[in-house]
């Protein structure tokens, strides 16, 4: 999660290397001894586990703007239960915005059950808790297959590619790929929803920080 303060605490932990009293260990030489202070308010803003899905899927469903932010400071336990009802409507709203795109009465595209088998309010719970859950037992990947679908995150899964392709893709995982389609004996191309087009370019390590500087 992100934390107001965070630049602050930086600069604190920063300080460890160049605002500090020195004292002289046995060789003569001098060290630092860490003078660390974290008093302070702090506040929660995010929890950014599941990149994108919030923006994505927050639903106003009270004539207010703030259901993002009110998802953002929501402890876990009751995520769920407040936001998972309102991201299942707005999920089906875009299926009936792309059934409007292709001349479909919107009844007629409806979200599917997702190559992972969750149907909407199934899928809708997971993604409404923003947490990364741990599977002791299984490998952590983001979705490697029916059985191993969001049991945490690695640094080389592409998950807005996997978060599309769960909300989009379809019992296949890639129902709105692009392809064509004929509608009322017209050609017409599916919209492409399960790919944002952008690949992995980051080096990743096998040491920390396991990746490189920013770009």
């Amino acid at each position: 999660m992100k934390l107001n303060k965070i630049k602050y605490v930086a600069l604190s932990i920063g300080a460890v290397l160049t605002m500090a009293s020195c004292n002289t260990d046995d060789d003569g030489l001098d060290y630092i001894e860490p003078m660390l202070d974290f008093s302070g308010t702090y506040s929660q803003v995010d929890h950014i586990g599941r990149p994108g899905i919030n923006t994505v899927l927050s639903y106003d469903m009270d004539g207010q703007p703030s259901v993002k932010d009110a998802q953002n400071v929501s402890i876990p336990s009751e995520m769920a239960g407040k936001f998972q009802a309102g991201f299942e409507a707005r999920l089906e709203q875009y299926h009936d915005v792309y059934a409007g795109i292709l001349g479909l009465d919107p009844n007629d595209v409806n979200y599917e059950t997702n190559i992972a088998g969750l149907d909407a309010a199934t899928l809708t719970g997971y993604l409404a808790a923003d947490v990364l859950e741990v599977a002791p037992n299984n490998p952590t990947t983001y979705f490697a297959g029916l059985d191993l679908a969001l049991t945490g995150r690695k640094l080389t899964d592409d998950v807005i590619d996997v978060s599309l392709i769960l909300l989009f893709g379809g019992g296949t995982g890639d129902r709105f790929n692009g392809q064509p389609i004929t509608i009322n004996g017209e050609m017409k191309n599916l919209p492409r929803l399960v790919s944002d087009g952008v690949s992995l370019t980051a080096t990743i390590s096998s040491s920390f920080p396991y990746v490189g500087s920013p770009e």
